[in-house]
């Protein structure tokens, strides 16, 4: 791991540690200097209640439009952090950005730092919708202005990360102990991009 990629891990809480002693001594005195933070928040560890956040590198820097982006579409979420800092020349130097969003009662934490990794399918955030209506809106939010639509309710938004929308009644119908409902609902997900529960039934 390079030290850039170090650097951000650290920043956003995570306690990996360096086997480069030097590193490491180096990265906890840079944690400790004053935060530039847009909002005047600085992280209190004791409001901290969520045990695991879910944590995503998109590749720009500025992390306040990845969270405005989110808040656009989760429209009763908020930004709770966002902080801006500059990395040590023996991290490579450099400017990133930090945020922590709340999204339908879950906070993600947002690292913009850059290039350096990109999402894949082997994670994506599953949204279980009430209805049609749901799964149609953030159907169209998560896949227009960059986003993309792929099959059987996956989708990616416009920075990459892949996302299930799925309505609740979907795995009535995938689970049900009658056969024929269940193999019907089965055999037309797979020609679906977008879930449409009326074609499944």
């Amino acid at each position: 791991m390079n030290t850039f990629l170090l650097w951000g891990a650290i920043i956003i809480g995570l306690t990996t540690s360096c086997s480069n002693s030097s590193q490491s001594n180096n990265a906890e005195k840079a944690v400790t200097q004053p935060v530039v933070a847009n909002d005047n928040k600085i992280t209190d560890t004791n409001m901290i209640t969520q045990k695991i956040t879910p944590s995503i590198w998109v590749e720009t820097t500025d992390a306040k439009a990845v969270a405005d982006y989110y808040l656009s579409i989760f429209q009763d979420g908020k930004l709770k952090e966002h902080h801006k800092y500059t990395n040590p020349p023996e991290a490579g130097g450099g400017n990133f950005e930090t945020a922590i969003i709340e999204i339908a009662g879950m906070e993600v934490s947002i690292l913009a730092a850059g290039p350096f990794q990109k999402f894949n399918e082997s994670i994506s955030l599953v949204i279980n919708t009430k209805d049609q209506d749901e799964t149609d809106y953030y159907w169209n939010a998560l896949t227009k202005n960059g986003g993309q639509e792929s099959s059987c309710g996956w989708c990616k938004d416009k920075y990459g990360l892949s996302w299930q929308v799925v309505p609740v009644e979907y795995f009535a119908l995938i689970n049900n102990a009658d056969p024929t409902i269940r193999e019907k609902a089965m055999k037309n997900t797979l020609q679906q991009k977008k879930i449409i529960l009326s074609e499944l039934k």
